[in-house]
C-alpha cells in the first residue's frame, strides 16, 4: 500500500517536472476535484490551470486560494454545463486555442441527477463516462504533444467495476440505480483500456477516492434526493471518511508519479520513483500497462475485478463499448473518432 509518507514525498518533488505544466480540471469548482486542484497549484512550478464547472462564485473562491498558494501561476476558470457533449466540445476548442499542450486532464464531474439533458442522456450517466471520454478524445493530441507528465484521470469508483448490460448501456444505470456505480465502473475503465492502446504516449487512471465528506449530490431531485440523505445519515456507520487534506494528498501522487507510467514509458510518466517503489500494474494485469485502476490508496484493483475486465475484451465487450460511446458522440456532436 502506498503510504501518505510515500505520496508526500513524491508530491514535494512535483517542482522537478518542468516549469508552466498545463492542467484542465473538470469538474474542479467543488469537492475532491476542487481540492487536488488546489493542491497541484501549490506544487507545480508556474502552471497554467484551467477550471471547467458551472459555478463562478465557487471558481473564484478557488482561484483566490490558488492565487495565495502559488501567485506564479495562472488559473482560468471556463463556465459551461458539460453534461452537454456539444458544451464539451466548446470547452476544448477554446482551450486548444489557447495552449497547444496538457499535462493532466483530471476529471471529477458527476451528480445524483437521473433527468436526461437536451441531448438525450441521463445526466448521473453521461458525466462520469461520455463526457469524460469525449474530453479525453479531444484533448489527446495535447496531452501528447506535452513533456514530463502525460496523464488523464477519472475519479469514480474503480475497484468496484461490476456485471455491465451491454443491451443498454447508456440507461442500465437510471433503471437499476442499485447496479449502476459497477456498471458506469467498468465502462470508464474499458475505454479507458481503449484509449490507452490508441495514445501508448499518455497514461490514464480511474481511481476510487474512498469516503471522503464533500458537497457531492447536492444538485440532486425527487427520489435521489431521498438516497443522498440516506448516504449522509447511513455512511458514518459503515464508513471510514478520510479527511479531503488526506484526499487531495493521495489523488495528486496518483495525477503525477512515475509509478503510473504510459504503456511506452517515454518522457510522459512524471515524479520519478523513490528507492523502494515500483511501477503500478495495470488493468489489465501487467506492470506499467498505461491504464490503471486504483483503490483510495492507490493501490491496483482485485483479482476478481482484473479477470472480469479480461473476460469483457476477449468477449469483444471492450469494442463494443467503445462503438457505442464514439456513436453516442456523433450522433450529437456530429464529430468522428
Amino acid at each position: 500500500m502506498v503510504t501518505l509518507s510515500v505520496a508526500q514525498a513524491s508530491n514535494a518533488s512535483i517542482a522537478t517536472l518542468p516549469s508552466g505544466m498545463v492542467a484542465v480540471f473538470v469538474g474542479g469548482t467543488s469537492g475532491i476535484g476542487g481540492h487536488a486542484l488546489k493542491s497541484f497549484a501549490e506544487h507545480a512550478r508556474s502552471p497554467l490551470i484551467y477550471l471547467v464547472g458551472r459555478s463562478q462564485e465557487a471558481a473564484d473562491i478557488i482561484i483566490s486560494d490558488c492565487t495565495k498558494r502559488n501567485p506564479d501561476g495562472r488559473y482560468i476558470f471556463i463556465q459551461s454545463d458539460v453534461s452537454l457533449l456539444n458544451n464539451v466540445v466548446q470547452v476544448c476548442e477554446r482551450i486548444l486555442s489557447e495552449t497547444k499542450t496538457i499535462n493532466l486532464l483530471f476529471q471529477s464531474q458527476g451528480g445524483l441527477q437521473i433527468d436526461k439533458t437536451t441531448e438525450g442522456l441521463c445526466k448521473a450517466y453521461v458525466l462520469p463516462v461520455t463526457s469524460r471520454i469525449l474530453f479525453s478524445l479531444r484533448l489527446l493530441p495535447a496531452l501528447q504533444r506535452a513533456t514530463g507528465l502525460k496523464r488523464v484521470v477519472s475519479v469514480f469508483a474503480a475497484g468496484y467495476e461490476g456485471p455491465f448490460d451491454e443491451s443498454d448501456w447508456a440507461e442500465y444505470g437510471s433503471k437499476h440505480p442499485i447496479g449502476a456505480r459497477g456498471h458506469m465502473a467498468s465502462m470508464i475503465t474499458m475505454a479507458q483500456n481503449t484509449l490507452a492502446k490508441r495514445a501508448p504516449d499518455v497514461s490514464f487512471i480511474h481511481n476510487y477516492p474512498g469516503a471522503v465528506k464533500t458537497n457531492f449530490g447536492k444538485d440532486a431531485k425527487g427520489f435521489m434526493v431521498a438516497v443522498r440523505t440516506a448516504l449522509v445519515l447511513l455512511g458514518p456507520l459503515f464508513l471510514k471518511y478520510r479527511s479531503v487534506e488526506e484526499s487531495s494528498v493521495v489523488q495528486l501522487y496518483g495525477a503525477t508519479s512515475a509509478a503510473f507510467p504510459p504503456a511506452n514509458g517515454g518522457a510522459g510518466a512524471g515524479v520519478p520513483l523513490s528507492e523502494g517503489t515500483v511501477v503500478s500494474v495495470g488493468a489489465d494485469g501487467r506492470p506499467g500497462s498505461g491504464s490503471y485502476n486504483l483503490d483510495a490508496m492507490c493501490e491496483r484493483a482485485s483479482d476478481a475485478v482484473e479477470r472480469r475486465l479480461a473476460e469483457a475484451k476477449e468477449s469483444g465487450a471492450e469494442d463494443r463499448l467503445w462503438a457505442h460511446i464514439v456513436g453516442e458522440i456523433k450522433e450529437r456532436t456530429g464529430q468522428d473518432y
